[in-house]
């Protein structure tokens, strides 16, 4: 029995430990089914997690896809109302605009004798500039380079600016060829500012009442462009070669290519940064245009501040501004005037000084106005220049200068309204309008009579001027 007992327990010892393995293999397995639990989950929390990456990645695809179809289609809209814009633009140049007259190649060639050198005056990066005579009339003709294509849209853009504007101050476009890229200018037999600021071409000095008064006209020609309706039309190059003198040594603004048509003017007192192409002359660009690229009528001002400078100094532009501060600031403003004149007035040459230096200010707010501020104090300089003046335009019977042209007439003839014109510009005048250049009243006719007794007061009045 003892045996028995004795194999009993050892059969049951063993049996614990059977079971005992069984548990401890359980455990096991059941540890590594959690850890496979685990490691399932941490790979589904990854799947997910890739999951909603990848579809926040779709969803930002679609959106930029969304925004760069949005964008390209913006993009085909602008394109196609610029390039409906240059169509009118075209059309209007090419249909029958009588604000200009149309002349053909064939007109061009053959007043020019076939672009012949001996008759160009003239050559820049748009092309070159022929003196010749088309309806009795002498004109400047420039004509654009064939391979100037990148220049067609300012050619244009001068077409349809020019053909709006007539001002005594702002140069005269008789006519053009559009097609071939001609413009026909009134001619302007004493060049350009440049050349009589820098002693150019032998071109002797010009007097100081001279100067008083391009100053002034300028500056009527500059606040005829800004108060534009409906819209103010900025130059953006003004300079001294783009400032032309007729044979009376009047004054007019020329080259409006680059001239830009502003619908939003900023205010002055606003800084504005805009993506825009830069335009201009260094040494006459404003300052603040450059670093901004915002365009105001005061823009102008700056490059009249410079041109001031130079017309009482006749020098190169290149740091004038700061010549001139140190010259008034120390009182030795005569030490900087053009030496070739022995008698400036001192007091009047500081006066334009000031404001020229006022214009120059490197910000568009600290300018002064246009038409309040700088226009009074130029005619003033102006009015005392030609009281001074023994060859002012005071000594000069008013009648004798044509309304158009305000130049003193050689074939006087009288329209339709009563009023006396030199007959080439009314000729082109009436060509384009039928109402009267003075008056603006419709005329009852265009029949133009010679005014004899006209002609013979001015032939008598230039012989005893000699």
């Amino acid at each position: 029995m003892y045996n028995r007992t004795c194999e009993g327990l050892v059969h049951a010892q063993s049996k614990v430990q059977l079971l005992n393995s069984e548990c401890v293999q359980e455990a096991q397995r059941v540890n590594a089914a959690q850890r496979r639990e685990q490691s399932l989950r941490k790979a589904a929390a990854l799947e997910k997690q890739k999951y909603l990456e990848a579809e926040k990645e779709v969803e930002m695809a679609k959106q930029l896809l969304a925004k760069e179809t949005y964008e390209r289609q913006m993009a085909e809209l602008k394109a196609q109302k610029e390039s409906l814009e240059k169509k009118r633009i075209v059309e209007a140049l090419l249909s029958s605009d009588r604000r200009y007259k149309r002349y053909t190649m064939q007109d061009i060639q053959k007043a020019t004798g076939f672009l012949a050198e001996s008759n160009m005056i003239g050559e820049g990066a748009y092309g070159k500039v022929y003196k010749c005579s088309l309806d009795h009339t002498s004109v400047a003709v420039k004509i654009l380079r064939p391979d100037a294509a990148d220049r067609k849209e300012e050619f244009l853009k001068e077409v349809e600016v020019l053909s709006q504007l007539r001002h005594p101050h702002i140069v005269l476009l008789l006519g053009a060829c559009p097609e071939n890229g001609c413009l026909v200018y009134e001619y302007m037999e004493n060049g350009n500012l440049e050349e009589h600021i820098l002693r150019r071409k032998g071109r002797p000095p010009l007097p100081w009442p001279v100067r008083f008064r391009i100053a002034f006209e300028v500056a009527c020609g500059l606040a005829f462009l800004h108060q534009s309706k409906p819209e103010s039309i900025v130059h953006r190059d003004l300079k001294p070669g783009n400032i032309l003198l007729d044979k009376n040594f009047v004054s007019k603004i020329g080259d409006v290519g680059l001239a830009k048509i502003i619908s939003d003017v900023v205010p002055d007192s606003v800084t504005q940064y805009r993506d825009s192409v830069i335009a201009g002359t260094l040494f006459y660009m404003d300052p603040e245009y450059q670093r901004t690229g915002t365009l105001r009528p005061k823009s102008d001002l700056y490059s009249f501040g410079v041109i001031a400078l130079q017309l009482l100094a006749s020098r190169h532009p290149n740091g004038l501004i700061t010549k001139f501060e140190n010259a008034v600031s120390s009182g030795t403003l005569s030490e900087i005037l053009d030496k070739s004149i022995i008698d400036w007035p001192l007091a009047q040459a500081e006066e334009l000084a000031h404001i020229a230096l006022k214009c120059c200010k490197l910000r568009c707010r600290d300018r002064p106005d246009l038409e309040t501020e700088v226009l009074p104090i130029l005619k003033r300089l102006a009015e005392f220049a030609d009281s001074v003046s023994s060859t002012g335009r005071d000594h000069v019977p008013k009648h004798f200068y044509c309304p158009i042209l305000q130049e003193i007439m050689d074939n006087p003839h009288i329209a339709g309204d009563g009023f006396t014109y030199e007959h080439g510009a009314i000729k082109a005048w009436l060509d384009r309008h039928d109402v009267s250049p003075v008056t603006r009243e419709k005329l009852q006719n265009k029949t133009l009579t010679p005014n004899y007794m006209l002609h013979s007061a001015i032939q008598e009045w230039r012989k005893l001027k000699g």
